[in-house]
């Protein structure tokens, strides 16, 4: 096939519509949970260390839910898939209601485990999903293309956190009822996506596991019912465990940026608050221009690129050199926004039918993100500047999976 695939069919369009704006909702909530973790430092009084938990409590959810969400794609398909994640998304964030009232952080870290059960199964079905409803040979961009607009809604998150825990219950508040509104009114957002994926007519894929007809699999060399076991495939188990770095170092840089802003740059909450949806444009902005880099550059040569900027960026960030530390903790975001779909895209290439399975799998290498930042968080207690070494270790991983072990081996 001489010809240039195309980003997807006409067919597709409104499926994929409607599939991209999942991403959106899941990176709003996943932001959010940062910004929750200095609020709840000033108004449960837990530590820094402690405030991690949250995110324990999000991507442990991810490391329980990922696995079942395999199989439930694979028995039932896309779309009951995406309505089940969908629904768990919706009683999580229902839950901070209870548990606002009884002024609880382990409360809350439930209902967080929920909303994290809900992303679990949401990405697990995404992913694919997106990968699949167009040419395999352009699956890297449109899975790049969906997460730019995750990373929108990890900017919106910021200053939606900002507006209503810091300026409308002000800077030094004990009131929990602007969180019971914000969270509400997404819970009630998110029923009628949900209740507008169960009247959506899907279009019948032919290969949905791999994203392109049979008849032009061996074109593109697609290996449609591979013979290997799915741990056989190096290519795949390298990207579980890039892909459990690379969130978290997300989990542990995210985590920390408002405690960065308010001790090393003497910024209010709200301000670092309103700095992080800047932080977070960052990687909308990685986001768009990588995804027109890929045109012309191998996602995985790229991959490598983006993880070696990262590690000089947490050298200058971990300096605490003023705004020269502030603008490369902004660039962080920036390389580090094509790492979470370029892994996922490269670590399900040619797997056939094992693709659902592998999936699964790649999300519950999330739980990296459970892990990170409670050792961060350890070093943040004394000097959250310094914590941002440990992220190098991260990226050191996918640059060697990027530069040499994303290869596909039959």
């Amino acid at each position: 096939m001489t010809n240039k695939p195309a980003f997807t069919e006409k067919k597709f369009i409104v499926t994929f519509v409607f599939v991209t704006s999942l991403f959106l909702m899941w990176g709003l909530l996943h932001s959010m949970s940062d910004v929750l973790n200095k609020h709840f430092q000033d108004v449960l009084n837990v530590s820094k260390s402690q405030s991690g938990l949250i995110q324990l409590s999000v991507f442990g959810a991810y490391f329980v839910m990922s696995i079942p969400a395999g199989y439930f794609l694979k028995k039932y398909g896309y779309k009951p898939g995406v309505i089940l994640g969908l629904m768990l998304f919706a009683v999580g964030t229902f839950l901070f209601v209870p548990a606002a009232n009884a002024n609880s952080f382990n409360f809350f870290r439930i209902a967080l485990f929920i909303l994290g059960c809900g992303m679990a199964t949401l990405e697990t079905v995404a992913h694919p999903f997106a990968a699949s409803l167009g040419d395999q040979r352009t699956s890297d961009q449109r899975i790049n293309f969906s997460q730019s607009f995750n990373a929108i809604g990890t900017i919106i998150g910021p200053a939606l956190g900002a507006y209503f825990f810091f300026r409308t219950a002000g800077e030094h508040s004990t009131d929990l009822s602007s969180v019971k509104t914000l969270y509400v009114g997404i819970g009630c957002v998110i029923v009628f996506i949900a209740i507008v994926f169960l009247f959506l007519k899907i279009p019948v894929l032919t290969a949905p596991h791999i994203g392109v007809s049979e008849v032009d699999a061996d074109a593109v060399n697609v290996d449609v019912a591979p013979t290997k076991k799915l741990y056989e495939h190096g290519h795949f188990v390298w990207a579980v465990i890039s892909q459990f770095f690379n969130v978290a170092a997300q989990g542990g840089t995210w985590a920390y940026f408002i405690n960065y802003g308010h001790d090393v740059m003497g910024f209010s909450n709200e301000t670092a608050a309103g700095y992080m949806s800047v932080f977070m444009a960052m990687m909308a902005v990685g986001r768009i221009i990588g995804t027109f880099l890929m045109r012309f550059i191998a996602p995985s040569k790229l991959l490598a690129a983006f993880a070696l900027g990262n590690v000089i960026m947490c050298i200058v960030v971990a300096q605490g050199h003023g705004w020269i530390s502030y603008i490369a903790l902004m660039m962080i975001n920036f390389f580090f926004s094509i790492m979470f779909p370029t892994i996922f895209s490269l670590g399900l290439k040619n797997l056939g039918k094992h693709t659902q399975q592998a999936s699964s799998f790649i999300s519950m290498g999330v739980v990296g993100g459970a892990c990170f930042p409670l050792l961060m968080g350890l070093i943040a207690n004394h000097n959250v500047a310094k914590a941002y070494y440990l992220p190098i270790i991260c990226y050191v991983v996918i640059f060697l999976f990027g530069a040499k072990f994303y290869k596909v081996k039959h």
